[in-house]
């Protein structure tokens, strides 16, 4: 969902200046402990019909995420959700179950604000840099909301509202009847397919995924409510002003906004069929990359924040380095288990450099 724009002053100097603090060696591993979650996505072995089902034999032997969680990452949601993967040459297929004793929708145009109305979203970082990513959301009535995004809100970024996923697939399916609130319902499921050509624009290496990770995200937008006239209402409070909605995702980003990627999950296409499970864990550069996320907050909110000169990752000491010029400034070390040069741009775009 959208977030409001923050606008950061931040100091330049016409000449290029390194920052080596001397500040103690700081140990940062232990804030990582909480790391975003994974999941495999098989290829399919059979066609699957978008019908919001996901009855097909690769659904059935597809494990579903864990159960989503609060935004912050702290309290368990009110109704549970969570979500199956899947792909093949074609398409990359999701597939989400969610808990609702009143499945209600309004919203019937495309491209409206679907999150007034509950909803699920899938949010997509190809090649991982937090930049260049995509955004889909659709609610009950199978109204969807595709969205194109140059960067975060943070940094200023663009909405590319009129960008539409073409080809895209997708099916409800409720367990009730939707609008209805005479009756309880158990709830409803979505699937998704979402064509490649739509998505790997934004990849580096704009080709399919195959046997490699892309970072991505669930979230489930739930409004409390009302009933007016026989009417789903958002709820308001004594002033007449909405109560705050719930967000509840697949990958904690441990604070109420989903538009900073690098918190969103790991997702591996593994090659092999789902009865041939595939191993995958995250590489070490991405544990670096998020102590080095960590960081870029801080100083993205003042530029003068002491950085300390080293910070450590799996019991190795990493030299941070603080670059600032011209145009702006750029965070980064080198990593001790790639040798890779790591960076962030001040306007918050990962490099990796060799």
């Amino acid at each position: 969902m959208f977030q409001s724009m923050t606008k950061v002053k931040m100091k330049t100097t016409t000449t290029f200046i390194v920052y080596t603090f001397l500040a103690a060696t700081v140990e940062l591993f232990g804030q990582f402990s909480h790391a975003p979650r994974t999941y495999v996505a098989y290829k399919t072995t059979d066609k699957i019909n978008v019908d919001g089902l996901a009855d097909e034999v690769s659904w059935k032997k597809s494990p579903f995420t864990d159960n989503f969680i609060d935004i912050e990452g702290i309290k368990k949601p009110k109704f549970e959700a969570k979500a199956k993967m899947l792909w093949d040459e074609e398409n990359f297929y999701v597939f989400a179950r969610m808990e609702e004793p009143h499945v209600w929708g309004n919203l019937k145009q495309r491209d409206t604000i679907i999150f007034y109305n509950n909803d699920f979203e899938i949010f997509i970082d190809p090649d991982g840099d937090t930049h260049n990513y995509y955004e889909l959301e659709i609610n009950s009535l199978n109204t969807p909301w595709d969205l194109f995004l140059t960067k975060p809100y943070r940094n200023g970024g663009k909405v590319l509202d009129s960008w539409d996923a073409q080809g895209l697939k997708s099916a409800i399916y409720v367990d009730g009847t939707i609008n209805d609130p005479s009756d309880l319902d158990k709830g409803w499921s979505i699937e998704i397919a979402i064509p490649w050509s739509a998505i790997t624009e934004a990849a580096s290496d704009g080709n399919l995924p195959e046997n490699k990770y892309w970072r991505v995200n669930f979230s489930r937008v739930n409004w409390d409510f009302n009933v007016e006239n026989g009417n789903y209402h958002r709820e308001k409070d004594a002033s007449d002003n909405y109560l705050p909605e719930y967000n509840w995702v697949w990958s904690p980003q441990w604070v109420v906004n989903m538009h900073e990627p690098e918190h969103w999950g790991y997702v591996f296409f593994s090659g092999n069929m789902p009865e041939r499970p595939t191993e995958f864990s995250i590489p070490k550069d991405e544990h670096v990359k998020w102590m080095l996320y960590e960081w870029y907050r801080k100083l993205h909110g003042d530029i003068n924040q002491k950085l300390p000169k080293y910070a450590t990752v799996f019991e190795e000491q990493i030299a941070l380095n603080l670059e600032t010029h011209r145009t702006g400034w750029n965070l980064w070390c080198i990593s001790p288990f790639s040798g890779e040069q790591l960076i962030i741009k001040n306007d918050g775009k990962f490099i990796k450099k060799e």
